[in-house]
């Protein structure tokens, strides 16, 4: 038997409420999505002034995160061409992104999600997305 740990519906919520939380601080409204270690969706939110077109962007990212156990900036660097791993963002159904703010939450050393943030550019994505793990870590006390 395998043992899967995985974010629980409040430490999903709690993740949100660190995006938001860092959404306001740097003055970007999120669109935030928060998967299990699977890759399945969790929670999702869209703050006021949120992209529509984010909504996709932001899930997608989460389950690359979860699912591919490494950020979607990393991804950025090594899908272009002549990398190793050119085209990946093509695999899964066009679920895989390489576009940055998309992370794996990972909780003891093991990966128990991802959380997927898209409104911004790439880098306040991954900002907001860094942020909200911060918050669930330092609400855990972990």
């Amino acid at each position: 038997m395998i043992t899967v740990k995985r974010l629980s519906l409040e430490e999903a919520r709690l993740l949100l409420a660190g995006a938001e939380q860092k959404s306001k601080e740097i003055g970007v409204p999120m669109c935030t999505a928060v998967v299990d270690e699977s890759g399945h969706l969790i929670a999702f939110e869209r703050l006021d002034g949120g992209k529509t077109s984010s909504i996709d962007i932001a899930i997608n990212k989460a389950y690359t995160g979860a699912c591919a156990r490494r950020g979607t900036h990393e991804y950025n660097q090594l899908g272009v061409p002549g990398k190793p791993t050119f085209g990946i963002h093509t695999t899964n159904q066009g679920r895989f992104t390489i576009i940055g703010g998309g992370l794996p939450v990972t909780v003891d050393g093991e990966i128990v999600g991802g959380v997927g943030c898209s409104t911004g550019t790439a880098g306040e994505d991954q900002v907001v997305a860094q942020g909200a793990i911060d918050y669930l870590l330092e609400q855990l006390k972990l």
